[in-house]
């Protein structure tokens, strides 16, 4: 069988050892698998499961590492290298998951969005005692911006987590051969 375009703006192509399965999910159409082979998911299993999560791991690294960096500054390089290798260890130990990864990283990201703000203000603090309209400004825009970032990165992280261990804690919907989804019937309340 050939790889077939459908109606979507993408064509799919499949390995051509394999064009047997080359199919695509429509937006109101049913699940039709697009793996080479029965029980493959596409593209998970070209790298792996355990690649997947270690790439994942990098990224995150990166992500909350830049974020302290930028919390602190440029002044202590291995100060920033020893947080990338705390924060990677921490998200080697805690996370079994991408999405677990992704929750921990972001809850991270949210948190040093919390400690910008009264960094900010005990380092203006420190230069002198009564700020200036600048600095004034600066703080300001440091509370606004921090606080504003903190929470959408905590609430971001908040959804993941959520969407991370409901999937580990076993679903109580059961997905058939077909692709559709059977959930158990809702009890009906009594009087």
């Amino acid at each position: 069988m050939n790889c077939k375009r459908y109606s979507i703006p993408l064509v799919l192509r499949c390995p051509p050892s394999s064009c047997s399965r080359a199919f695509t999910r429509t937006l109101a159409g049913p699940l039709i698998d697009i793996a080479p082979r029965p029980g493959q998911t596409w593209p998970h299993d070209v790298l792996g499961h355990y690649d997947m999560i270690l790439l994942n791991l990098f990224l995150c690294v990166i992500v909350t590492t830049v974020g302290f960096w930028i919390l602190w500054g440029a002044e202590w390089p291995l100060v920033i290298a020893g947080w990338a290798l705390v924060a990677g260890g921490f998200l080697w130990w805690r996370a079994r998951s991408v999405a677990e990864l992704w929750a921990w990283a972001t809850l991270g990201l949210g948190l040093e969005s919390f400690i910008w703000p009264i960094l900010v203000m005990t380092q203006l603090k420190q230069v002198s005692e009564t700020p200036s309209d600048e600095e004034l400004g600066t703080i300001l825009s440091a509370v606004v911006f921090g606080l504003f970032s903190s929470v959408f990165w905590i609430s971001f992280s908040y959804g993941l987590f959520k969407r991370a261990w409901k999937s580990t804690s076993g679903s109580a919907s059961i997905t058939t051969s077909d692709g559709k989804t059977s959930r158990p019937a809702k009890r009906n309340k009594a009087g």
